[in-house]
């Protein structure tokens, strides 16, 4: 079964490679979506595919990139019509 989540992710997650580092954990798993950094210093995920690996890739971003130091994650399930790839735009 395909689901699809939005997360917002707080902390130190702008400028440490936190959208490159979920763009290849979300390609490993075969999620597809987006992660965009949001003008208030968050960043902003939708992670769509099969429910375990979406919500393994969710647990994922707890821990993000080398750089990061995540506060924070929320994660609600939507309603959307999944996207072909994971883009960083």
């Amino acid at each position: 079964m395909s689901i699809c989540k939005k997360c917002l992710i707080t902390g130190q997650v702008q400028g440490v490679f936190y959208r490159a580092s979920s763009q290849s954990q979300a390609e490993n798993l075969g999620i597809t979506g987006y992660a965009i950094n949001l003008a208030d210093g968050r960043v902003q995920v939708l992670a769509c595919g099969e429910k375990e690996k979406v919500e393994r890739f969710c647990d994922w971003l707890w821990t993000g990139s080398n750089g990061s130091m995540v506060t924070n994650v929320q994660c609600e399930s939507v309603k959307k019509i999944p996207p072909d790839y994971f883009t960083t735009s």
